[in-house]
């Protein structure tokens, strides 16, 4: 079959890498992809949210299997465009209809799914300019830091730590004000967890679900988790402190109850869902949903997964997902993110990239390129994912920091410390 993957980043770049080996898969297309999936398959010169270019290049080039990558065409309803299409509604596409997406899009509908379904997660208050007093009055019974999240997608910049009250207070009121736009017309108020954080995802069809590896991710763009909040900064498979015990108590307290509360709301649900946890004192907590797979966490989870990912897929999509079978490698799989100087303030494009041909043992997962003629130049804060994979967590490292070496642009920076805190 031909496949479409939506996106243009090193998650998109890390699916088509791993599609592209299964025997089911003839051509492979990306809209609007980047340098790297250049490579790998055809790249469309298709906006993510342009559903009517998209369905003219899903006929013209006869695509089956559809995977949406990012989350902002799920929101927009691409997979209830592609339902409601006579030409397109056979067409097996990856990724929730837009009722499902709201995990994601709402965080004050997600922390009430979580309650309504008995998951744990941090208490919580929903403010609005309605309640601003309620609101205030709940920041007082809090300790610090204390935690505002703005109810809607505020470009990964609408979450905020807090350590003063007064502060707290006064930002509360900036956000409800508009400080992030429509995002912010509500906001969620949170206690704040202190623990380690993992990444879970899952492929379900909405009655099964199959887990795939874990991950941690590192957010911030300093050593020492220092500075200001990434895209990500890298990412590690298998987590140490993921043992059975706890992902026991991830499925049952978790996985399981969110599967069976979409069922019981009525919520149609096909795709990837990936679970934001916490790790308080070996107890699982949800700190957000995200309706698809994390980024740098794909360009890392993927390399550990032995089957035909497409299988995968298909079952998702037909709700045979109880038929398929999943094999995971037992290796360590690391992601070390290339980034732009000054990123993620203000960073230059354009800038030249070279050695990437002199890369042996790892991945090159393209996140922020495009070509100019034959060169390839940077085209985002994040640029490229470089991933390997080794008996343990520090012969991967080795590896991708080894050719992190003979990767060069003007600005570049990585953080060379992953994994510190294991």
């Amino acid at each position: 079959m031909n496949a479409l993957i939506i996106g243009s980043g090193g998650r998109e770049h890390a699916i088509g890498w791993k599609i592209k080996q299964s025997s089911k898969i003839n051509s492979l297309f990306f809209a609007p992809g980047n340098a790297g999936t250049n490579w790998i398959g055809t790249n469309l010169d298709v906006e993510i949210t342009d559903f009517q270019k998209i369905k003219s290049v899903v006929l013209e080039n006869n695509i089956e299997l559809v995977i949406v990558g990012p989350e902002i065409p799920l929101m927009e309803g691409i997979h209830d465009f592609f339902a409601a299409d006579t030409e397109l509604k056979s067409i097996m596409i990856i990724g929730p209809k837009k009722e499902g997406a709201i995990l994601e899009g709402s965080k004050d509908f997600a922390k009430g799914f979580m309650k309504r379904n008995n998951i744990p997660t941090a208490k919580y208050l929903t403010v609005s300019t309605d309640n601003l007093d309620e609101g205030l009055a709940f920041l007082k019974i809090l300790t610090a830091p204390y935690v505002l999240k703005a109810d809607g997608l505020a470009a990964g910049k609408g979450v905020l730590i807090i350590n003063s009250m007064e502060e707290a207070e006064e930002s509360l009121k900036e956000m409800l004000a508009g400080k992030f736009g429509a995002a912010s017309k509500k906001v969620v108020i949170e206690e704040f967890l202190s623990g380690i954080e993992v990444s879970v995802f899952v492929i379900t069809d909405g009655e099964n679900y199959k887990i795939l590896p874990e991950a941690k991710d590192y957010k911030r763009i300093g050593e020492g988790d220092t500075g200001l909040n990434t895209g990500g900064m890298g990412a590690i498979s298998p987590v140490p402190f993921a043992t059975p015990e706890f992902m026991k108590k991830v499925e049952s307290r978790i996985i399981q109850p969110t599967i069976s509360g979409l069922k019981k709301e009525n919520i149609e649900y096909s795709g990837f869902i990936f679970f934001g946890l916490i790790n308080i004192k070996g107890e699982p907590y949800v700190i957000e949903y995200n309706v698809r797979m994390g980024d740098p966490e794909t360009e890392a989870v993927i390399m550990r997964i032995k089957s035909d990912f497409v299988d995968l897929m298909e079952g998702a999509a037909k709700g045979t997902l109880n038929e398929k079978t999943i094999e995971i490698d037992e290796q360590s799989a690391v992601t070390v993110m290339l980034v732009s100087g000054g990123y993620p303030g203000d960073y230059e494009k354009g800038e030249k990239i070279t050695g990437i041909e002199k890369i042996t043992g790892s991945i090159v997962f393209h996140a922020g390129t495009s070509l100019t003629g034959e060169d390839v130049v940077t085209s985002g804060g994040r640029v490229i994912a470089l991933s390997s994979c080794g008996k343990n967590m520090k012969e991967a490292l080795a590896m991708s920091y080894r050719n992190a070496e003979l990767i060069q642009y003007k600005g570049m920076y990585y953080r060379k410390d992953l994994g510190f805190d294991m």
